[in-house]
């Protein structure tokens, strides 16, 4: 029996006023079962209503009266242990992004809902086979057949399913009792766990490392064998075989008797990198993704916990994958926005990594063809060691991009969504028997209004970024609040063709199919993946040559290798560019470099076609190019002349309300009070890009500064102050360093 006497839980309500530890008593029934991590019941309250808590500490005394000090009443049908490193890693993200520590708590947690573990049970021969013969007579004596069915088969093998027995046997559990109670046999039951990977992977056919790749694998590792672990960011061109080193790292990692964290942005990612990691590490290796059911994601980490598997493969919430000797986490693709979590607590799946990273010894790989301006000049000021690989594995060439002027096609008559050019070549790739991928830049479509016949966006004048179309014709900065009315006609060429772009992937699969009425085309968009198999089975399709084009937004852009796809054609590559958000030119910049990387990455040279208004914006012109460093020059110097990150920090202040007046109200006090507190820059408050969502209002206020720190200090004066008086009906978020404007 343990010393602990006491228990600090953190009772399962996710309420500020509530988000503090709780003392109880350990009763002796208890005391050596009980761990940090755990989920106990407790009486809480007045009306001692059991109430299901964390245990984040064990104590030997308590700070109370020990005669007012509750008992637990038990430990949760559903209580999964967490290693104290979980509840510190809870207090880190609860710190450094706000909301309460039961929110950060179910973050970490290993599984959000209760699951049935699956058992495995033998029914195990216990007697000799004269024995056994002996009760077969006796059961053929008094006609006991279920029991000279199961009798017999215990005589042919030792060990026979329970399931079996019960199903193909037709023999009751009363019965299988009985034969128990004499002694005839005995029942072994066993946990097991589910394992969603149902793959044929194949054979590994290793690849000969590059004399880059190779340099890359050997520093790393001589940092780890020298006890110096640290963070390093990859910048490799598309198809220049990032993915080997990662794997060549992990099986490093994985002989010395650790573990691997492997992330990605995407589901529809996970396939293709399960195949490949499946064939060199076979059932070592698991996945982790929200189209798994909670029993699935259960026990994923319960393997991951017991030594069962090595690498686990996912998007962020992989990250908390309760493994006992961390040596690597991989964040691939480092560069995606789906990285960022977009509910309460809104953390950053880098920065936790970081810091999950440093108290477990691990090292930290970060790659991308188009790194974050956050991981490159982290990189550039030496905190992260940079790599760089400039050349593609294939041996060939980046794909030649040819950057198409939509104002020219509207002038020549060409109204259609396909410029003349990728017509041509579309057609080209269809005659020769070659892939095509169209892809619908569709982030930010409905918000900005601009002109077709010259491409001006309506933009603010104070914070560079476009305004937003609202009711009531009026047009809305969602940084500082500027308002203005809708323009009827463009303020640059006094063009009267002023309007939102509409166009989605089903009517291009319409367009293409009238063009081309015998061509097998594909979809991948939000409403043809609904399904748990959907990503897999599309891509494949795909990959196997089912179709010759493959339409989509952003999913298809990422990551996927298609050896026979030589052409892609960026539609609208505008739509991100204008979206109201300092982030646009970053993000258009990945997108359109990602998706022209897509094209040639076999032994067939590539082509693409960036279709645009903007010819002579720098984040266009630099993604033809597929020159990054001069796009980051160019990009930094301006976050450096506005303040914005990774220069200097901001913080996001939401409100949500059912009262417009009230949460409007509530949105300027914050901002008053952050405003006298005089640390940080503050801007608004302003309505939310959508003002309502779910009979809610929202409104947000902008703080800036330098360091992340003092804004971490603001939100815990917000935090304070709100506690004193807590609102009635409104919440309120806190987003650090923000991905999306609300």
């Amino acid at each position: 029996m343990t010393n602990y006497e006491y228990a600090e839980v953190i009772i399962d309500i996710s309420l500020n006023s509530l988000d503090r530890p709780f003392s109880y008593h350990i009763p002796d029934a208890l005391r050596d079962k009980l761990e940090i991590g755990m989920r106990v019941v407790v009486p809480f309250g007045q009306g001692n209503k059991p109430r299901k808590a964390y245990v984040i500490a064990l104590r030997e005394d308590t700070d109370y009266d020990p005669s007012r000090v509750k008992d637990i009443l038990e430990i949760a049908k559903d209580a999964v242990s967490m290693e104290e490193k979980q509840v510190e890693l809870a207090a880190f993200i609860r710190k450094n992004y706000g909301g309460t520590m039961n929110q950060a708590l179910k973050v970490v947690l290993p599984a959000k809902a209760t699951v049935k573990q699956l058992t495995f049970r033998q029914i195990v021969r216990n007697m000799s086979r004269e024995e056994l013969i002996s009760l077969k007579g006796e059961a053929i004596r008094k006609h006991r057949n279920a029991q000279l069915r199961l009798l017999d088969a215990l005589l042919e093998q030792e060990e026979i399913p329970y399931e079996w027995v019960t199903g193909k046997l037709g023999v009751s559990g009363q019965t299988i009792s009985s034969l128990e109670k004499s002694g005839a046999l005995k029942i072994n039951t066993t946990t097991e766990y589910r394992n969603p990977v149902h793959v044929n992977a194949g054979e590994d056919k290793r690849l000969q490392l590059s004399d880059g790749q190779r340099f890359i694998v050997e520093e790393i590792d001589k940092d780890i064998n020298e006890g110096k672990a640290g963070k390093y960011l990859i910048h490799g061109i598309t198809g220049s075989g990032k993915t080997e080193v990662y794997m060549e790292l992990i099986e490093k990692v994985v002989a010395r008797g650790q573990q691997a964290i492997f992330l990605i942005p995407e589901i529809a990612l996970t396939y293709q990198t399960l195949m490949r990691f499946f064939k060199r590490f076979g059932n070592r290796v698991s996945v982790l993704n929200s189209m798994l059911t909670p029993g699935e994601k259960y026990d994923q980490c319960m393997r991951a916990a017991t030594g069962e598997i090595d690498i686990v493969i996912g998007p962020r919430s992989a990250l908390f994958v309760p493994f006992p000797n961390l040596g690597m986490i991989v964040i691939d693709e480092e560069h995606e926005a789906s990285y960022k979590s977009e509910l309460t607590p809104k953390y950053h799946a880098r920065e936790v990594a970081e810091h999950l990273a440093q108290t477990s010894g691990a090292a930290l790989v970060l790659g991308s063809a188009t790194p974050s301006l956050e991981a490159y000049y982290r990189a550039k000021s030496g905190e992260y060691r940079l790599f760089e690989l400039k050349e593609r594995l294939t041996g060939g060439s980046l794909p030649v991009v040819s950057v198409v002027d939509l104002r020219d096609e509207l002038k020549a008559g060409n109204r259609t969504i396909f410029s003349r050019r990728l017509q041509a070549l579309i057609k080209d790739r269809l005659y020769k028997g070659e892939q095509s991928i169209l892809f619908l830049n569709r982030r930010g479509y409905s918000g900005f209004i601009s002109c077709r016949a010259c491409g001006e966006v309506i933009k603010c004048p104070h914070c560079d970024v476009s305004l937003s179309e609202h009711y009531g014709n009026k047009m809305v900065c969602h940084y500082c609040g500027y308002e203005t009315v809708k323009p009827t006609l463009c303020p640059s060429c006094g063009g009267k063709y002023l309007a939102a772009f509409k166009a989605g992937t089903e009517q291009i699969e319409e367009k293409l199919k009238e063009m081309y009425p015998d061509v097998k085309v594909l979809r991948m968009d939000a409403d043809t993946t609904k399904t748990k198999d959907s990503y897999e089975k599309i891509l494949s399709a795909f990959a196997n040559e089912e179709a010759q084009i493959l339409i989509g937004t952003q999913m298809i852009v990422k990551g996927h290798d298609f050896p026979k796809v030589t052409l892609v054609g960026v539609l609208a590559a505008d739509l991100s560019l204008n979206v109201s958000d300092y982030r646009a030119a970053e993000r258009t910049f990945q997108l359109l470099t990602q998706a022209v990387g897509r094209a040639g990455r076999g032994t067939l040279p590539g082509e693409a076609v960036i279709q645009t208004y903007k010819t002579d914006h720098y984040a266009v012109k630099l993604s033809a190019l597929q020159q990054y460093e001069e796009f980051y020059e160019e990009e930094i110097a301006y976050r450096d002349m506005l303040g914005y990150p990774p220069v200097a920090h901001m913080l996001a202040v939401q409100i949500f309300g059912p009262d417009k007046d009230k949460a409007e109200k509530l949105a300027g006090d914050l901002a008053l009070a952050a405003r006298q507190d005089g640390k940080c820059a503050i801007l608004g408050p302003t309505a939310g890009i959508v003002s309502k969502v779910k009979d809610l209002y929202r409104f947000v206020v902008y703080a800036k500064a330098t360091q992340y720190s003092e804004l971490v200090a603001l939100k815990d004066m917000l935090e304070e102050r709100l506690k004193a008086n807590p609102p009635q009906k409104e919440y309120i978020q806190f987003d650090f360093d923000p991905i999306n404007t609300l």
